[in-house]
């Protein structure tokens, strides 16, 4: 999961004036098994100094859907897409402050639908939160 099977130009593409964008989300690894995503604290926190789940979720939401992205279109060819479609977390702990990962990986690859369990940690890896992200596949139109 090292490799952007995206291209860069592509990534910039789907990220530039999105909410991605504005919270800072920078996608490090990449491929339709899973992902890893950052997002800066700062930014991103709730009105008591605390990275904000809405945040948190946002951030496993767009590395799993990113990663359906890479199997739609290898199961239904370019041009695919992918959306999610439900999503449960739950927050163990929070952080104040640095960065956090979140880590995906896939647990079901189907042809119309795929689900990823995101953890999200912070800089020491200490777990923040288990994120459940299942999506649909979509042909080209």
């Amino acid at each position: 999961m090292d490799a952007l099977p995206l291209s860069p130009d592509e990534l910039r593409a789907l990220m530039a004036g999105t909410l991605c964008e504005r919270m800072g989300m920078e996608l490090i690894a990449l491929d339709a098994d899973g992902g890893r995503m950052t997002m800066p604290v700062a930014g991103n926190t709730q009105p008591a100094g605390l990275l904000h789940g809405g945040a948190t979720i946002a951030l496993a939401e767009t590395v799993a859907s990113f990663a359906a992205i890479v199997l739609a279109r290898e199961v239904h060819g370019e041009g695919a897409q992918a959306v999610g479609t439900h999503v449960s977390a739950v927050h163990h702990r929070s952080a104040r402050s640095g960065t956090v990962t979140a880590t995906g990986r896939a647990v079901h690859r189907g042809r119309r639908l795929a689900t990823y369990q995101v953890e999200v940690a912070d800089a020491e890896g200490t777990l923040l939160s288990t994120v459940m992200v299942s999506t649909m596949l979509l042909p080209p139109r």
